[in-house]
C-alpha cells in the first residue's frame, strides 16, 4: 500500500492509499475532490472507498464530487457522526476492522476534537516495517486538536491510546501545522533536547518548502508535549500536579499562543 500525500486548501493534506496490484485507490479526508480526481488520473486507478476520521468540511468537503465520479465507492466513518458526513454508507465504532486491498485497519475511537472522531491504523505487515496511522485533527505533529465538541477528559484519553501505539508509526496528520506547535512547545519545554533536534530537522524541511508530514509516533512521544501531560517538568511548568488539568492548561495556553 502506497500512501501519496496531497496537499489541499490553505494547509490541510489529503491522503490516497494506492494498491499498485490491483490498481485502486482509497482516500483519507479528502478536503476537496480536484486534488484526487487528478492523481487518479495520473495513476489511471479506480477510487473504491473514502475513509473520514470526522464531520467538519474541511475533511468530507470532496465526499460528493467523488461519490458522483466513483457511485461504487464506499464511505466509511465513526458511527457517532451519522447524518454528518456525505454519503456515508459504514457507520464504524472502536474495534471495528476496515480492509483496503490486502490491508487491514483498527478502527480507533478519540473523541475530544469532535465527539465522534475516529482514526485508522493500519499495523506493519512486517517485523521492521511501519505502521499507519489517519488521525485527521486528533494529534498534530507537535500539538493537538482543538476541543471543538469533547472534554479534556476524553481528549486525554484518546490520545493515551495513540500514544500506546508502537514507535515506529507514522502519523499522517491532516495539516501542516508542526512549526509553530514546536515554537509553542520549546516555550514550555525548551530544555527538552529531542524537542529542539525535531525543531531545527522542521525548520530545514519548512524553509525548502517541504511537508513534514508523516512525523514518526516515536518522535511525538519524546517531544509532542499533548503526550506529555504526565511529564514532571511539564507539569512544573504549568503548574499544575494532574494529568488532565495539566493537558487543559497546555490546551489553553496553545490557544492563545
Amino acid at each position: 500500500m502506497q500512501v501519496i500525500r496531497l496537499e489541499a486548501l490553505s494547509d490541510n493534506y489529503i491522503f490516497l492509499l494506492h494498491d499498485r496490484q490491483q490498481n485502486i485507490a482509497a482516500v483519507v479526508d479528502p478536503a476537496e475532490a480536484q486534488p484526487v480526481l487528478k492523481k487518479l488520473a495520473e495513476l489511471k486507478a479506480e477510487l473504491v472507498a473514502i475513509f473520514n476520521t470526522h464531520h467538519h468540511n474541511d475533511h468530507v468537503g470532496g465526499n460528493k464530487l467523488l461519490i458522483e465520479q466513483f457511485p461504487q465507492l464506499i464511505v466509511y466513518g465513526g458511527a457517532e457522526d451519522r447524518g454528518r458526513i456525505p454519503g456515508q454508507q459504514v457507520f464504524l465504532q472502536e474495534g471495528d476492522r476496515v480492509q483496503f486491498a490486502d490491508r487491514i485497519a483498527e478502527v480507533i475511537f478519540v473523541p475530544g476534537h469532535t465527539r465522534a472522531h475516529i482514526v485508522y491504523y493500519f499495523p506493519p505487515e512486517k517485523s521492521g516495517e511501519t505502521g499507519e496511522l489517519f488521525c485527521g485533527d486528533t494529534l498534530f505533529s507537535g500539538g493537538c486538536g482543538r476541543l471543538f465538541e469533547g472534554t479534556p477528559t476524553q481528549m486525554v484519553d484518546s490520545l493515551t491510546k495513540i500514544r500506546s501505539l508502537p514507535d515506529n508509526t507514522r502519523v499522517w496528520c491532516a495539516h501542516e501545522y508542526t512549526l509553530k506547535n514546536l515554537k509553542f512547545a520549546l516555550s514550555l519545554d525548551g530544555d527538552n533536547t529531542d524537542l529542539q533536534k525535531y525543531f531545527e530537522q522542521v525548520q530545514v524541511h519548512r524553509n525548502r518548502g517541504e511537508a513534514t508530514i508523516p512525523s514518526l509516533l516515536g518522535v511525538e512521544k519524546r517531544t509532542n508535549p499533548f503526550l506529555r501531560w504526565d511529564n514532571p517538568s511539564l507539569q512544573l511548568a504549568v503548574n499544575r500536579n494532574d494529568a488532565v488539568q495539566t493537558f487543559a492548561r497546555i490546551r489553553e495556553m496553545r490557544n492563545n499562543f
